[in-house]
């Protein structure tokens, strides 16, 4: 049974990699609003991270987002279709670059891409190894087809596929030949390894691998966000300037830093944000659970 639903997903994503890109995210987004419609563990966790972060906002409001935002996630997983599937050329045609450094030099300063869940991170991530190398670091999934079937398709253009969990040789082996370095560091992996910092003024368990892998690396921080663009106009890749005094001598610090910045893009486009995910599982110590 397991093989037969991974024979439908593949289907599934090779069809909607082939249809109008248009017609791909509208029905996602039908999809989502009707699936928002259905009581689930996933849109509890959606409103009660909306409740956390937003509190200020009324109970409409909140719904309202929530509600906009399974559109934008169950949208994103049809559209991985064309992201897998898809030439380097359609994916050309989707993307709009804006970048606030020269990514044709990036090769001679270490570098660290610091991405954040939004739901174009996969386009985007893809779009950029289409045509500059670059290493990414991604999680191992509990469904090993599916895993390495992502593996394959976001390494496709030449991107070399690092594993999270045994990365630091092979990531600073990448800095150091001048390959920089792609990854996400805004989920909560548990608290080895991370410190708890603010994140719309709730302690939030955040890695400190980045500042490591950039001391160590001597790597510049470079933030980038991808963006889902109104109207099914496709996305923006948008790389940001390298940020200022990062990595400093304080992990903490340093992982504050990183959770303002996402602040600032989360409030630009809220409902893109993976709220699906668990960002607040762990507590500090005293605290209690809030799923």
């Amino acid at each position: 049974m397991k093989q037969f639903w991974f024979s439908v997903s593949v289907f599934v994503l090779r069809l909607t990699a082939a249809l109008p890109y248009r017609l791909v995210g509208q029905f996602g987004c039908l999809l989502g609003a009707l699936l928002y419609r259905i009581p689930s563990r996933r849109k509890r966790i959606v409103l009660i991270n909306l409740q956390l972060c937003f509190p200020t906002q009324t109970l409409l409001e909140r719904d309202r987002l929530g509600s906009l935002h399974f559109q934008q996630v169950i949208r994103s997983y049809l559209e991985r279709g064309v992201q897998w599937f898809g030439s380097a050329a359609k994916l050309d045609r989707l993307m709009q670059v804006e970048s606030r450094i020269d990514l044709a030099t990036i090769a001679d300063t270490p570098t660290i891409f610091m991405g954040f869940h939004f739901v174009g991170i996969e386009a985007g991530c893809i779009y950029y190894s289409t045509k500059f190398p670059v290493a990414s670091l991604y999680t191992h999934m509990s469904d090993k087809e599916m895993c390495e079937l992502a593996r394959q398709k976001r390494g496709r253009f030449g991107a070399k596929m690092i594993e999270r969990s045994v990365s630091a040789k092979d990531s600073l082996r990448m800095l150091k030949r001048g390959v920089p370095v792609m990854l996400a560091a805004d989920m909560d992996h548990g608290v080895q390894g991370s410190v708890f910092a603010p994140f719309f003024g709730v302690p939030a368990c955040t890695l400190t691998s980045v500042s490591r892998m950039a001391k160590l690396g001597k790597a510049q921080v470079v933030p980038f966000v991808t963006e889902v663009l109104p109207d099914f106009q496709g996305y923006k890749l948008t790389v940001f300037e390298p940020l200022a005094n990062y990595p400093s001598n304080d992990e903490a610090e340093d992982a504050a830093v990183m959770n303002r910045f996402l602040e600032t893009q989360v409030s630009r486009l809220p409902d893109q944000y993976y709220w699906v995910h668990r960002r607040f599982k762990h507590r500090p110590v005293g605290e209690a659970m809030v799923y």
